[in-house]
């Protein structure tokens, strides 16, 4: 490893600080059209070569304005309210307000569904344990138990993390639309900092009944009401839905054969987003500044910088790439993909404060032992801990990470990622980065590419295990 290569954490963080002045990265945004040309352009002044732009079509969703009141017999109120991305647009609407009820779903039919919706809060260490699920909790993913806990301060001890995820994880409107509501009404309950913002589902499906999340704390207010009698709601949602073509930022280096590793993050974010993901795409900078510094001959594969377009449109670019370079997946020896600098952050006193701990960290693993071998050295050699190094379907088919579809694909992969509740609100903001994590995270990145030094592709993918 050059040292002298390596990129300080104020330039990493610089970039993210630039990313995120940027606005709102959703797909097709300005803000996202930007960080694509951002990309060419560092990728360029790195001495990248073959830099381009890979089309790909998705769907581009704004919502532009909404509205919500609440009236009952003892009072009326407006309720602040943020529409389900890709769900329906309405013009002002009256509705009965009636809580679902799984045991007699028909209830709501013609109504406005009014749904508690929790985020998860479960032991960080399911990752490797599921029985640490509680009972009476149903989450629509199959857990699979195993892995590696690097954890040496013993900081996961009775701990409890918070999830960006209810247990219906996106299908969260499914129950409503299938009894026939009218309306969605979203409540985040548990949720820590009290918001509404939040943008899931995210998987770029249009629904066909308007829906909106409001806050847990205006939640409780229209549970009250419901309690004591007749509830209706005045809705109105406006938004723009239309197909647009965003693109995937692709540059490469030769190396010492023509095989591949990929090194890959997503550009789009459903905010600002510094974490999801202007954190990804400074650490794919940062590799490919890096690897740009380095000689061919010392470079163990040809490198492939890759970042996806439409993260937030249901891993659009991500699918685009496979599809259109189904001739180069039997080539690649490895794919990293870099998610999430995360600060850990907990709701105390009604203030969200910095626990100084980064949120725990999952390395999906193809199951190559030598593969996990090299990184859990990795992250042992940049003492990164509160860390899984965990199976691609720990929790289900694919690592939950935009570069997860690699897995059913075939290709080796190490997927980074953290998930703190805020992933998905406008509360992802530039404090919510863990700085102390850019360096090492880079170098232990470096670290796993160099271990692929005299590995095939196919001797990679002959030593998975399932």
């Amino acid at each position: 490893m050059h040292d002298d290569h390596i990129p300080t954490t104020d330039v990493i963080h610089g970039w993210i600080e630039e990313i995120f002045s940027w606005g709102v990265r959703r797909p097709g945004y300005e803000a996202d059209r930007r960080a694509e040309e951002h990309a060419i352009e560092q990728f360029r002044a790195f001495g990248l070569e073959r830099v381009r732009r890979e089309p790909v079509e998705l769907p581009f969703w704004e919502p532009l304005a909404s509205s919500l009141s609440v009236h009952s017999a003892a009072a009326s109120f407006d309720v602040p309210c943020f529409p389900l991305p890709h769900s329906a647009p309405t013009e002002p609407i009256e509705l009965e307000l009636t809580k679902l009820d799984a045991d007699a779903p028909d209830s709501a039919r013609g109504k406005a569904a009014f749904v508690v919706t929790p985020l998860m809060a479960l032991p960080p260490t399911l990752a490797v344990d599921a029985s640490g699920v509680p009972d009476d909790m149903e989450i629509a993913v199959d857990l699979r138990s195993g892995g590696i806990v690097l954890d040496p301060r013993k900081t996961f001890d009775g701990a409890i993390q918070t999830l960006p995820f209810s247990p219906a994880i996106q299908e969260v409107m499914e129950p409503s639309i299938a009894a026939g509501a009218s309306a969605f009404i979203g409540m985040l309950e548990g949720y820590p900092g009290n918001s509404c913002q939040y943008y899931v589902p995210y998987d770029g499906i249009s629904r066909p009944i308007p829906g909106v999340w409001i806050r847990s704390s205006d939640g409780s207010r229209i549970q009250a009401l419901l309690a004591e009698g007749p509830v209706s709601i005045r809705l109105e949602v406006q938004s723009k839905r239309e197909t647009i073509t965003s693109h995937n930022i692709i540059g490469e280096l030769p190396g010492a054969d023509d095989e591949c590793v990929i090194i890959g993050s997503h550009h789009d974010g459903p905010w600002a987003s510094a974490v999801e993901d202007a954190s990804g795409i400074s650490l794919v900078l940062a590799q490919a500044r890096y690897w740009s510094k380095v000689p061919a001959a010392e470079r163990p594969h040809r490198l492939m910088f890759l970042l996806n377009a439409g993260h937030m449109a249901g891993g659009a670019g991500c699918h685009a790439f496979i599809r259109d370079h189904s001739d180069l997946l039997e080539q690649i020896v490895l794919e990293i993909h870099l998610e999430h600098a995360a600060n850990e952050f907990r709701e105390r006193d009604g203030k969200l404060e910095p626990t100084g701990e980064p949120e725990p960290r999952w390395f999906f693993t193809s199951q190559n032992p030598d593969l996990k071998r090299s990184v859990v050295d990795a992250l042992q050699a940049e003492d990164i801990d509160r860390a899984f190094v965990i199976a691609p379907d720990t929790f289900g088919d694919q690592p939950t990470t935009d570069g997860g579809a690699f897995h059913p694909a075939g290709v080796p992969l190490v997927n980074y990622l953290t998930a703190p509740f805020y992933l998905f609100d406008a509360m992802d903001t530039l404090d919510k980065i863990h700085r102390e994590s850019l360096v090492p995270i880079t170098r232990a990145t470096i670290r796993m590419i160099e271990a692929t030094t005299g590995i095939s592709a196919a001797h990679m993918v002959k030593g998975i295990h399932t």
